[in-house]
């Protein structure tokens, strides 16, 4: 009798196939790829978190945050407000909505490695206005280079 170590495994849906097995398989999605994948949304930050300090939430009173929430990461339930940490997609949405400062806190981290903290409207504000000036000028930079260039295609 064979032990466990000499038994061979077969996956019987591949000899029913008709196309050969792949050698590489692809890797797995994870759940949170699973779950954003439907919405049509694109999880642009590598990792991060989300906080709701329940102490000076009034969400009972309000339901901003679940109103702008994007993924609908954040619901209602008895007597406070709920996180699916799996759907949340770090975007700010329910800071820049919160009427209560350093009530809701998102960290997240930029593929290029910077970690972001914001805790109110304010820091959002000022975090996306960083974010289109710093677009705004690659953009122009990719469009004229140096001064030089623009006077030598639109003259003086």
């Amino acid at each position: 009798m064979p032990t466990k170590d000499e038994e061979q495994s077969v996956n019987i849906f591949d000899l029913l196939s008709e196309e050969a097995p792949e050698e590489e398989e692809e890797k797995p999605k994870s759940r949170r790829a699973e779950l954003l994948e439907p919405m049509g949304v694109k999880d642009r930050f590598e990792e991060g978190s989300i906080s709701i300090d329940m102490r000076t939430c009034r969400g009972i009173e309000c339901n901003l945050c679940v109103k702008a929430c994007p993924t609908n990461a954040l619901y209602w339930k008895v007597g406070e407000i709920g996180i699916i940490e799996d759907l949340c997609i770090h975007c700010a949405a329910c800071v820049a909505n919160c009427m209560v400062d350093d009530c809701i806190r998102v960290t997240r981290k930029r593929p290029d490695g910077k970690i972001e903290t914001f805790s109110n409207a304010k820091d959002v504000c000022k975090l996306m206005r960083n974010i289109n000036l710093r677009k705004g000028r690659d953009r122009v930079e990719s469009l004229f280079p140096t001064v030089e260039e623009y006077f030598e295609r639109y003259g003086e």
